[in-house]
Formats: C-alpha cells, sequence, structure tokens
C-alpha cells in the first residue's frame, strides 16, 4: 500500500484535487471499474488503446466508489464535476502505470525475480515452478497470461514485504516492446523457453525477434535455455559475451549443458527422465545422475519440465522435493472452462490450484454472470507456504460477501476452523466438508439449481470428481469457443471505429450455433450497445436470461408484436403493413414513443421499403406511439472488391433515403449499413452504428490490415468410439456406397448429420484430423456417427480427440469442402452437441 502522494511521484502525475494526497491510501490498481475490489483504496487506470479509451468510464469508475483516478485527459467541464475526486494528471496513463510498477519493484531489490519469456509455454512453466516452489517458499506469480505491457505492471503490483519469489511472463509482439518489460522487472534469473513462430508479424526475422526479448535479461544474473537449439543458442552465446554479468544454465542432450538429458522414456502415461546434474563444488565438476518422472509424453511438456528442473535447482529446491512435485505437474489450460451443467446451471471449472491472486480473477469471471444465475462457489483449502494464513482466509470471506455469492461448499480442514469467518456474511447459505470424499457421499445434485458454480481448488483435493458429477451429460462430440478470442477480435474491430460509432452485434441462429445466451452475456459485459436476433423468441429467451442490452428483432411475426412489447424488444419494421401492425398494437397497449428500426431496400431487394414508398411511410413516422430508433440497410456485396461500385450507389441511395426521411422526422436517429466485411472494407460507410456478424468469431473476414489478427474463436472435435480392420472387398456403411478396395482401418467417430456434419462430407469429399494427420471419411454419414480411414495412423486408439474444424482445419475450408458456407456449417451444428466456453488462454 502507497499514499497517493507516493505515486503521483513516481509518475510525475500532476494532483487536481481538495484532498490530501499523503493521507489517501492506494492498495489496487484498477483497469476496469467493474472488477474492482477495494474501492477506497483503488485508483483508476483511464488507459488509452486501439480499442477503446477508458476515460469515458470515469464516471462508472466513480459509481463503483472509486475515487482516485490517473488521467491524460480532463474530463469535459460538469462532465465529471465531484468534489471528492483526486485526479492525478500525466502525458500517458501507459507509461505513468509502467513508472509506478517500476518504483514498486524497486522497494524489493532483494526479492529474487524469474523472468520468463519465448514464443511458447510461458504459462506452464510459471505455472508448473510455483508448484515446485510454492511449498517452501511464499511466491507471487503473474496471474494467468499477464504478460503483456499493461499485464506486466498489474502482476508487479501483487509484490509485497512478505514474498520470498517472484514468478513473471515478458510477452511481447514487436519490436520496442521488450525494453519497457525489462525496466519494470528487473528480473534476476531469465528463462529463454524457445523460439517459434508465434507473435512473428511484428519483426523483420527469427534474429530480431530473438534479440528483442533477450532484452529482458540484460541485468540477469542467471539465463536458462535450452542448448540443443542451434538458433536459439548462437543468439544467446552473442549476447553472453556483451554481458560478462550473467551465468548461463543450459540443458540439452549435448554433452557440455549444465543439465544433461541423457534419455526421455516414454511410456503411455508419463515420461522418465535421466539426467546428468553438473555442479561446481569448490572448482571441481560434479556429476550428478538423477531419475525424475512427469505424468506427460509429448515434447513440449518434456522441454517445459527441464526448464522448471534447471530453475528449480539454482533455487536449491530439495531432490525430494521436486521429484515428488513433477510426479503430480498438472495439466495447465490457462483458461477457465465455462461447461453447461445439470439443472440449467453453468460450471467455471478452474480446479487446478487454489491461490488468493487466481481466485481473485476466478471470482469477476463468475460475478459475470450474476445478472443471469444466482453465484455459487465450491472452494477447497489454500496449501500455498507461509504464516499468513488467517489474513488470506480474511481476504477470501471480503471478497465472497462483496461479489454476492449466495451459496458456499469449503472442502478441508482450515476451512472448517475458519469457518466463522464466512458464516457471518450476511444471506450467504455455508457447508462445510472435511474433503471431497465426503462432499460427493453427501451432496444432492437436485440442490443445484439455474446457478453459477465456481469450482475452485487445490489439485490435490481432486476437484474434477466434483466438475463430472455437476456437467451436463451429453455425448463426446463438443464445440469450445473461446470467449477471450471473441472479446480480441470484437477489440480489433473497436480499433477500426470512431469513438463515437455504436456497435450491433447480430446473435441470431443461437448466435451462429455458438450459444446465444453465452454470448450475449460477454457481450453485455464487454459494453457493445446493441444485439439483433432473427424471431422474437431468440429475444426473449435472452432476456429470460438476464439480458438487458437493446434488441432488435430482425424477421418479426407481427402476431408477436404484443409480445415484444411486453418483453421491451424493438422490431425491425419493414413495410407499410408491418408499420401499421405495430402502430395498431402500440395503441391498443398505451406504448407511446416506441423504440423501432425501419429496415430500408437500398439494393439487396430481400426486405426493406423503397424509395418510392417515403411519401407515405412520412406522414405516418411522426405517430406518438412510434420513435425510430434507427434506419439502416443492407450491403450485398460489401466483401467483394468487383462489386464496390455497387457498394457505393447503395450508400448513394441510403444517404438520400435517410435525408428524407430525418428532415421530415425532426431527428437524426442511428443509420448503420456496415455488416463485418464492409466495416472492415468501407471505413467511409460506418456510420453511427456497425453490424458485427460471423466475423466476432474470426469466419470468412477479408484480410486487411488490423483485421489480420482476428483469430478463429472455436473447434469441433469428437472421438473415436471404435477402431475396426475392412478386408478387401468389404463394404462401409449404409447404401455400400464404399467397397474397399485394399484392406483398411477405420475408426467409428461419435459425430453424424444429426450432431451437423453433412451428408455431403460422406465418401472421401471431407475429412477430419486425427494427431494432426487428415483421415478421409469413408461411406455415408451416418445419423450419429461416421467412419474415416485411419490406416496411415497407427498409434491411432479408440477414445482419441479427432478435429472435425479448428486450428489446422478451417471451417471455411470444411464449407468449400461440403460446397457450402460456414454460416451454414455454423448454424447446423445441434444443441445436443455439448459446448464448452473458455475464457482465458496463453
Amino acid at each position: 500500500m502507497h499514499s497517493l502522494a507516493q505515486i503521483a511521484g513516481w509518475c510525475n502525475a500532476q494532483v487536481i484535487g481538495k484532498g490530501n494526497v499523503n493521507n489517501i491510501n492506494i492498495q489496487e490498481l484498477c483497469t476496469d471499474s467493474r472488477e474492482v475490489v477495494n474501492a477506497p483504496q483503488a485508483i483508476f487506470i483511464a488507459l488509452v488503446t486501439t480499442a477503446r479509451n477508458a476515460h469515458q468510464y470515469l464516471q462508472s469508475a466513480y459509481k463503483a466508489g472509486i475515487r482516485s483516478f490517473l488521467v491524460s485527459e480532463m474530463p469535459e467541464e460538469g462532465a465529471f464535476k465531484h468534489n471528492d475526486v483526486m485526479l492525478l494528471l500525466v502525458p500517458d496513463t501507459l507509461v505513468a502505470l509502467q513508472a509506478i510498477a517500476a518504483a514498486h519493484r524497486r522497494l524489493f531489490t532483494h526479492t529474487p525475480v524469474v523472468g520468463i519469456t519465448g514464443s511458447n509455454g510461458k504459462t506452464i512453466v510459471k505455472e508448473w515452478l510455483f508448484e515446485l516452489l510454492c511449498t517452501q517458499y511464499e511466491v507471487v506469480r503473474s496471474p494467468r497470461s499477464y504478460n503483456s505491457q499493461i499485464g506486466v505492471p498489474l502482476s508487479i503490483w501483487q509484490m509485497n514485504e512478505k514474498h520470498q519469489i517472484a514468478l513473471f511472463e515478458a510477452g511481447i509482439s514487436q519490436r520496442g516492446e521488450m525494453q519497457h518489460l525489462e525496466k519494470m522487472l528487473k528480473p534476476t534469473i531469465g528463462i529463454f523457453t524457445n523460439i517459434g513462430e508465434a507473435h512473428s508479424a511484428g519483426f523483420d526475422d527469427v534474429s530480431e525477434k530473438i534479440n528483442e526479448k533477450l532484452i529482458l535479461f540484460k541485468d540477469c544474473s542467471y539465463l536458462i535455455f535450452h542448448d540443443d537449439d542451434s538458433v536459439l543458442q548462437h543468439h544467446i552465446l552473442r549476447f553472453l559475451e556483451r554481458h560478462k554479468n550473467i551465468k548461463p544454465i543450459t540443458w540439452g542432450a549435448k554433452a557440455g549443458a549444465d543439465i544433461r538429458l541423457i534419455s526421455a522414456e516414454k511410456n503411455d502415461v508419463d515420461t522418465v527422465l535421466k539426467i546428468d546434474v553438473v555442479n561446481d563444488v569448490e572448482g571441481e565438476k560434479k556429476h550428478e545422475n538423477l531419475s525424475l518422472t512427469i505424468p506427460f509424453t509429448d515434447d513440449a511438456s518434456i522441454e517445459n519440465a527441464m526448464h522448471c528442473i534447471c530453475a528449480s535447482t539454482s533455487l536449491n529446491v530439495p531432490f525430494t522435493t521436486l521429484s515428488e512435485v513433477l510426479k503430480k505437474l498438472p495439466v495447465i489450460s490457462h483458461r477457465l472452462e465455462r461447461i453447461n451443467g445439470i439443472n440449467n446451471c453453468i460450471l467455471i471449472n478452474d480446479s487446478y490450484n487454489s491461490d488468493l491472486t487466481s481466485f481473485k480473477i476466478a471470482l469477476n469471471v463468475l460475478e459475470k454472470l450474476r445478472d443471469t444465475h444466482t453465484l455459487t462457489l465450491i472452494i477447497s483449502d489454500f496449501l500455498q507456504a507461509g504464516s499468513l494464513l488467517l489474513q488470506q482466509y480474511e481476504e477470501v470471506a471480503r471478497l465472497i460477501a462483496q461479489k454476492g455469492i449466495t451459496k458456499l461448499y469449503a472442502i478441508g480442514e482450515v476451512l472448517h476452523q475458519n469457518s466463522g469467518l464466512f458464516r457471518s456474511i450476511p444471506g450467504l447459505a455455508c457447508y462445510f466438508y472435511k474433503d471431497t470424499t465426503t462432499f460427493l457421499s453427501q451432496i444432492n445434485t437436485y440442490q443445484f439449481q439455474r446457478e453459477a458454480i465456481l469450482i475452485k481448488g487445490a489439485r490435490q483435493y481432486g476437484f474434477e470428481h466434483i466438475t463430472q458429477l455437476l456437467q451436463q451429460q451429453v455425448h463426446q462430440t463438443k464445440l469450445t469457443v473461446f470467449l477471450n478470442i471473441i472479446e480480441k477480435n470484437l477489440h480489433v474491430y473497436r480499433s477500426l471505429l470512431s469513438a463515437d460509432t455504436k456497435i450491433m452485434v447480430m446473435v441470431k441462429a443461437f448466435a451462429y450455433g455458438t450459444g446465444s445466451t453465452e454470448i450475449a452475456s460477454l457481450l453485455q459485459h464487454a459494453g457493445v450497445h446493441y444485439l439483433a436476433v432473427a424471431y422474437t423468441d431468440e429475444g426473449i429467451a435472452l432476456r429470460q436470461a438476464g439480458i438487458h442490452l437493446p434488441i432488435m428483432v430482425m424477421n418479426p411475426d407481427i402476431a408477436t408484436f404484443s409480445r415484444m412489447i411486453a418483453w421491451r424488444l424493438e422490431p425491425e419494421l419493414y413495410s407499410r403493413h408491418s408499420l401499421e401492425a405495430f402502430m395498431a398494437v402500440a395503441q391498443s397497449m398505451q406504448c407511446y414513443h416506441y423504440p423501432v428500426h425501419l429496415k430500408l431496400d437500398t439494393g439487396m431487394h430481400r426486405l426493406g421499403f423503397e424509395h418510392k414508398d417515403l411519401p407515405a411511410l412520412t406522414s405516418k413516422l411522426n405517430s406518438p406511439y412510434l420513435l425510430v430508433a434507427s434506419l439502416f440497410s443492407h450491403l450485398a456485396a460489401s466483401e467483394a472488391a468487383e462489386y464496390d461500385r455497387f457498394t457505393m450507389q447503395q450508400a448513394q441511395q441510403f444517404d438520400a433515403m435517410c435525408a428524407t426521411l430525418t428532415a421530415d422526422l425532426g431527428y437524426t436517429p442511428l443509420l448503420h449499413i456496415c455488416n463485418s466485411a464492409g466495416i472492415v472494407r468501407h471505413k467511409a460507410l460506418h456510420y453511427s452504428m456497425v453490424r458485427i456478424g460471423l466475423g466476432l468469431y474470426g469466419v470468412d473476414v477479408p484480410t486487411n490490415g488490423a483485421t489480420n489478427i482476428l483469430e478463429s474463436s472455436m473447434k469441433l472435435t469428437t472421438t473415436i468410439a471404435q477402431i475396426k480392420s475392412i478386408a478387401l472387398g468389404e463394404s462401409v456403411g449404409y447404401g455400400r456406397k464404399y467397397i474397399a478396395e485394399k484392406p483398411i482401418i477405420i475408426a467409428t467417430v461419435n459425430i453424424g448429420y444429426g450432431d451437423g456434419y453433412s451428408r455431403r462430407l460422406g465418401n472421401g469429399n471431407g475429412y477430419m484430423l486425427l494427431k494432426g494427420k487428415k483421415a478421409p471419411t469413408v461411406g455415408n454419414i451416418c445419423m450419429d456417427m461416421c467412419m474415416i480411414d485411419i490406416s496411415h495412423i497407427p498409434d491411432a486408439e479408440e477414445g482419441d480427440e479427432v478435429l472435425v474444424f479448428g486450428n489446422g482445419l478451417p471451417i471455411e475450408a470444411l464449407a468449400s469442402m461440403a460446397g457450402t458456407i460456414s454460416y451454414e456449417l455454423m448454424t447446423s451444428i445441434s444443441q445436443r452437441v455439448k459446448r464448452i466456453y473458455v475464457m482465458g488462454n496463453d
């Protein structure tokens, strides 16, 4: 905790306000007012990024209880006038935030800081190191993947006098970034995980990328790296020639490495690492042969484990601890999984560790579901080392009270010993169990009804069994939706818009098959202005789920107008008949100035008023029962350069029609014509609002500038049910459409046309990916399953996961194989397919 005076001094801020900066204490740096924990002792950092200017949220932060603000723009006169506010004015809030973090870091010069960078594996190495160190040290680490220009200072701010070791990631995407991270982190031990293709767009070549990353380590005492990587080794050795202060700690299969990997013996479920550790004892090199087991068999996990072994030995972790912890290393998913649960519940699965930092992050995710579900928490004891356990549980209790949790299931003896902290929270029902087995034996699943349940436990407690008990039982085909990527894609589109351009997002057709309620909840929290659905029932379902954003219904049935008004849904009106029918219903319900959206036909010729309809239309629009919320049209071919002239003709027609209508209305409604492709290719046509559709998911978007970094946000996977050998002349599937011309091996997988896998993909027209290899379809597609040829994949086993579309097999490619478009494939995915919503990644 620091005084506001200290913080102002660290970032050379001009102080504006009547308070005494020496008497104001700051404990929390807040960049999102919706996630503030301790508002009276928080300072809101109004960051300005390509996606958004946080100065527009000063009032929201004030309403959340924050009274201290770091700004680079003075609020407009009268727009933010409060006598109890303190402003710290700086030229650049990001630079100021980093200066604050650097000054805070300098207070802990005796605390070893491990700085981790590289193309891949940063988060896994950090989390595994935490597992190896936390039993004997007080460890602070980056929350999740907080490794950016914003994430690193927020990570550093967590450091305090009780911490004995710090583990921080540093990630960059372009030249010039690492120097800022190095100034803040000042690591004493460096780990360079590897070099790969990730984030290469911002660099001329791999040499430039390696040299940029190496800047992090210029003042380190030790640098850990893989000595067998010749490209990386070449650059690091040249770097070490210029920085004699750094002692390299190398690992690899070659002789001369400090920790030599003699062999990696892979079994079915684990790998035995035989290593030779070279120690320098009084000037003499001593060799120590060790055998260590990790519960993984892939090469990436072996590489990550070796980095952790090097770091652990340099930090004097005993061999017994190293051996025991390595055997139980957890799978690090880099994410919070959102899973459909029993009885209309939603599960937030974060069950591989339990510490205060990750607990706060998980609670923020849970809190976002408060509008649609009651909030339930299942937690275990915190198992990290340290003497401040009581203070930890006091903080946990305070957070539970603040976030509005209604039910707590606490598992573990320490939680039970501190039960008084939780029983005193008003409105909280508490249940305590000594262990997970007791919980599973005593719990009645019927007591969970329409709840958002955070499952957060140390891995020793086996909370995966709780997740299995509470999740909805569906078959093994699943659509994984990466919510973090959807939000990232939204920010990319925002970066293309002016600050005052509003955003409408299409969530029709079950949000293109991804799940309308889940996507709408994300968009509501992300601050979009409008949602759009196709039919009234879709809009009602969102209202029932707690979505309060304005919702436009694009294809309203006249018979549902009264229901639309009852559920505060806004109709698209596209003809004189629909307009008069809605006016009559609004009048009968005595509903005045009800918002409607007028669809104008500028050349698509599907629905909408034409120019010749305007004289008759304008005479009705001044009805006391209507308020025209927007005028809009559809671009017929915004994605195609060959039709740009037609697109401009549509825009000219739209301008003319809007001018006529607004002149008669006496006010200007929102105007919108751009879809996802139009936003990218026709910036002059953004008007006052744009509509984002399939582009939000990173699908079928023209590449242009910023949109090159849009990512696909979903994958569809299934599993192998059975493997069979097919002899020459035997047939496969209904109709005997496939006759084996040679002996083959097929796998029957758990997906068919009943799940949305098109019959047009049968008989070799489509393929799936198994262990990264193409496996073409064999025979006709059945309703619940289909067959693929795996003759060339000898290590395939029943139960293996098979990729239907996703990374390596884009949905656009699958659509091309099926002779259709991505829209059709996405919206065809059956409701019986399990949806998993992922909220974070490395």
